[in-house]
């Protein structure tokens, strides 16, 4: 028997096509579609970009002063929880920050790793209406925090700009070092 080569090519090539094509069509139209319209819909979303991986849902969001992350989190997590089944949410906001907030934030710093390596989370927010006290500069920034299961969030505003500091309860493990 002689196998006739370009029928065997035209239907590797259409196979290969409609298997390709399938995927991403159910990829785009029933996984990323109906999640884009979820976070699209949340108040205070500017703009998204979905990237699903195998283990990972990321989302990279462009957000208003003032939105709430945890809420987001929470919405975006029981509203797509069909889509996201389970594969790990993970935020990249993006910063519109000015000099006056990455400075009240480098003030703060410390303190707020202190109670998180404490896990005394509630010193979180008394540190940081502490910084307002204490520098008169900082009395127009508005700080927020709020907790969920796995993350500690914190929202820094003074209106026009924001930052959104998104900072995990589960800190990574230190292995030992070999130079110590």
């Amino acid at each position: 028997m002689k196998l006739r080569i370009v029928p065997v090519l035209l239907t590797s090539l259409l196979s290969a096509a409609l298997l390709f094509g399938g995927w991403f069509l159910y990829r785009q139209y029933v996984i990323q579609e109906p999640l884009q319209k979820i976070v699209a819909g949340y108040q205070g979303v500017n703009s998204s970009h979905i990237t699903i991986n195998r283990n990972e849902v990321t989302l990279k969001l462009d957000l208003q002063p003032g939105t709430k992350l945890r809420e987001l989190v929470q919405y975006v997590s029981t509203e797509g929880k069909s889509v996201i089944g389970a594969r790990t949410l993970k935020l990249d906001v993006d910063q519109h920050s000015n000099t006056l907030l990455d400075e009240y934030w480098d003030k703060a710093m410390f303190s707020v790793a202190e109670a998180m390596e404490s896990r005394k989370y509630t010193l979180i927010p008394a540190k940081l209406d502490g910084l307002k006290e204490q520098y008169s500069k900082y009395t127009d920034v508005i700080a927020t925090t709020e907790i969920d299961d796995n993350n500690v969030y914190v929202s820094l505003s003074n209106g026009k700009e924001s930052k959104f500091i998104i900072l995990p309860r589960q800190p990574g493990t230190m292995g030992v070092w070999n130079n110590a």
